[in-house]
């Protein structure tokens, strides 16, 4: 069996491939890099030369010989080379008619536990989505608790607010109900120093990402000055090299690997080892439809360190879209597939731009004073 195409389609802010072999298997993944999918498009037509006629089960070679085709590295590369790896995954678990955990020393764990991602913004939204997550089955929520204007805010008002919206989403569910908080990157390290403590006393599961992802090491001494607070980091990470460092620095905590950024299933299953290693856990990212979602389940089914599962409202909205998982959500868990593969069938002919997160990227918040709230 040898790769007679590779397929590379950029539908919206979505960033699909499909490769073809000699057998008539098709194998298929996805990016992440969600900003710049017609980047990873770009990169993935470099790689096309070396993999048609390639033997598609040499998958550590594969990822080795595209990541280092070039003396570069960052999200754009790491988004193509997963994208290849989860489709030759993919493959192999379709060749051997067993699904991919079965390749990665089979399961763990009977079902998969999810957290729901709530969209919503303020205290009295953010509580009644949460009250809906659990009346529908779900035992975690994940949520951004920092006002809209979090720019302009004194840091006293940035900390009350911040901890009244956290509280009132506790309120509301109890104390049977896991929390995960997400500051989207939106702090400075200072502002972090003082809001962390104060959600934290709501016990949450975990606080994620309170700065920029610029270092690894400033991301590091912010988990060591949390007082206690579990955090979590890595959604914005590419490599081992980075989880490496940031376990080195910052000690055990939630690491957040997307597999469609960092280096696929291959990559991935070697960032989960690493974590163990620090007696650290698994909260894969998560958030741009049902073909990434069954790739992380792939994992999530076959690691010890697993926890839960970052599970998007667009997933249930895209069930019947271009990516079909092979297994329904039952609640707030997820069956273990049981088809070959990814357990995902992909249909690249309905060209319809898809719309995963939302948001255009000229769409950034600024302050007050005409400066970009991001740039902290």
């Amino acid at each position: 069996m040898e790769i007679t195409a590779v397929e590379s389609v950029v539908r919206g802010d979505a960033h699909f491939v499909a490769v073809h072999t000699s057998s008539g298997l098709v194998g298929v993944g996805q990016s992440a890099c969600w900003g710049y999918p017609g980047a990873v498009h770009a990169v993935v037509e470099t790689f096309r030369p070396y993999l048609l006629g390639a033997d598609p089960n040499r998958i550590e070679h594969h990822w080795h010989h595209l990541y280092r085709m070039g003396p570069f590295r960052g999200s754009v590369l790491t988004a193509a080379v997963s994208a290849i790896d989860l489709a030759l995954w993919d493959l192999l678990g379709k060749r051997l008619e067993v699904p991919v955990w079965q390749l990665l020393g089979g399961r763990v764990r009977d079902r998969i536990r999810l957290h729901l991602l709530l969209p919503g913004t303020g205290a009295q939204a953010l509580a009644e989505q949460a009250a809906a997550a659990v009346a529908d089955g779900f035992t975690a929520v994940k949520f951004d608790p920092l006002p809209a204007n979090y720019g302009d805010l004194s840091l006293a008002r940035l900390v009350a607010e911040t901890e009244a919206t956290t509280a009132a989403v506790r309120d509301t569910v109890g104390p049977d109900v896991d929390l995960l908080i997400e500051l989207h990157r939106k702090l400075t390290p200072l502002q972090a120093e003082a809001v962390v403590p104060a959600v934290g006393r709501l016990h949450p599961l975990l606080v994620e990402d309170p700065i920029q992802i610029d270092s690894v090491s400033s991301q590091a001494e912010v988990t060591r000055r949390a007082l206690g607070v579990p955090m979590a980091n890595g959604e914005r990470l590419h490599t081992i090299w980075e989880f490496k460092e940031l376990l080195a620095q910052g000690g055990a905590q939630y690491v957040r690997p997307d597999l469609g950024l960092a280096g696929g299933i291959s990559h991935a299953r070697k960032i989960a080892a690493l974590a163990e290693s620090y007696h650290a856990a698994v909260v894969s990212h998560n958030c741009l439809g049902p073909l990434l979602t069954m790739a992380s389940v792939q994992l999530d089914t076959a690691i010890p360190n697993f926890v839960t599962q970052e599970y998007s409202p667009l997933d249930d909205t895209l069930a019947d879209g271009p990516a079909r998982a092979c297994v329904r959500r039952q609640g707030g868990f997820l069956p273990v597939p049981e088809a070959p593969g990814l357990g995902v069938t992909l249909d690249l002919s309905d060209e319809t731009p898809l719309d995963l997160t939302g948001r255009p990227l000229t769409r950034i918040p600024y302050r007050a004073d005409g400066s970009v709230a991001y740039a902290v």
